[in-house]
């Protein structure tokens, strides 16, 4: 069987004319067409080889094979010696692996990688965050005195949403709270013939900590995730650039109702936390202690200055502040699929979550720098 550049006969195999990339696809096709063992012929010729470069030599190194190519001095030695140069040195490379060698790293090493892009992930995302804050509160600034442009309509749903909806489950968890707080403090405090300061304990831990850091955490997880959910998925139905095709503002009608809900429900939410913990410290005080409810309240009168409540309530807004901004942020994020929507969801509530907690740890810290 023949061909311009290589002919096959008897167990000899001829290469011929000029094997350059010019004549890459003849000299690809010329192959095809030889049968499958004319690689492993027993003669080969290259006398009439004109000319060939690296093209050339990489076809004639996966026809003869690599091996065979390598020791080309010994079967083909009137051939010139820049030409069995070449031809080794291409089957000395296609010998080797294309693949890196895998480079083995100190597990240090990864662990301080994975650290760097988690560091360098929530610097982006806090810098995200007070850009979108300072959005908001610029379009606040520019509708307040225009009250013909505040959607009262959509405040007061989200109030019923987001802060009526949620009073029975604050009220019971705080209540639970207060009565493990109370008992804890008993338990202790019995060692010492001290227990009636478990009253002040119940009262100083509710007032200024657990009572608005319960009602936040629970408003992070219940109420910031409906945020996203509700405005990814008007993202992801192009809702969101409906409204901005028709002149309307997508801050102004859907962020700003609902952070402005959330800054009047937290407020009331931890009023009421406040309450039921104390509640549930009082019902332990009165079944295990054996303090009457009127002693419980005239301790309060007595120990507890009316600080530590404004105090605990000061930091209600602010909680409430950031809790909508995330949730919203997160919903604004979406990309456009459902398992967006679920990430960020997931991802605002741990995102408030922390917020609160650090929020708080450094109000704790100042108020206690003041002598508050």
């Amino acid at each position: 069987m023949s061909a311009q550049w290589v002919v096959y006969q008897e167990d000899e195999l001829a290469i011929e004319g000029e094997w350059t990339l010019a004549h890459f696809p003849q000299l690809k096709a010329a192959i095809a067409h030889l049968p499958a063992q004319a690689g492993q012929a027993r003669e080969i010729s290259l006398e009439n080889l004109q000319a060939i470069d690296t093209a050339g030599a990489a076809l004639l190194v996966e026809l003869l094979g690599v091996e065979r190519v390598g020791e080309i001095h010994a079967w083909a030695p009137s051939l010139p010696a820049e030409r069995q140069a070449l031809l080794a040195r291409i089957a000395q490379a296609m010998s080797s692996s294309l693949a890196p060698k895998p480079v083995s790293e100190p597990w240090w090493h990864a662990m301080l990688a994975l650290l760097g892009q988690q560091v360098d992930a929530l610097w982006h995302q806090q810098l995200q965050l007070m850009g979108f804050t300072g959005l908001v509160v610029a379009t606040f600034a520019r509708i307040l005195w225009h009250p013909r442009r505040w959607r009262l309509t959509a405040i007061v749903a989200h109030i019923q949403q987001s802060g009526f909806n949620a009073v029975p489950i604050v009220a019971l968890l705080t209540f639970m709270v207060g009565a493990v707080v109370a008992f804890l403090g008993a338990t202790v405090l019995r060692n010492f013939g001290a227990t009636i300061y478990t009253i002040d304990l119940v009262a100083f831990s509710f007032l200024r900590e657990f009572g608005v850091l319960l009602a936040a955490i629970l408003l992070a997880g219940r109420t910031a995730s409906a945020f996203t959910a509700q405005l990814g998925s008007m993202k992801a139905n192009e809702e969101i650039d409906a409204l901005r095709t028709q002149g309307l503002d997508p801050i102004e009608l859907l962020v700003l109702p609902r952070v402005m809900a959330m800054l009047i429900t937290l407020p009331l939410l931890t009023f009421v936390g406040m309450l039921s913990g104390l509640a549930g410290g009082a019902m332990v005080a009165s079944l295990s202690l054996d303090i009457a409810l009127s002693q419980f309240i005239g301790t309060l009168e007595r120990d507890i200055a009316v600080t530590h409540f404004l105090l605990g309530l000061s930091k209600a807004p602010v909680f409430a502040f950031v809790i909508a901004l995330i949730g919203c942020l997160e919903g604004f994020k979406v990309k456009g699929s459902a398992q967006s929507v679920g990430e960020h969801t997931t991802s605002s509530v741990v995102q408030s979550i922390f917020m609160v907690i650090l929020l708080d740890a450094l109000a704790a810290l100042f108020f206690m720098e003041m002598g508050w």
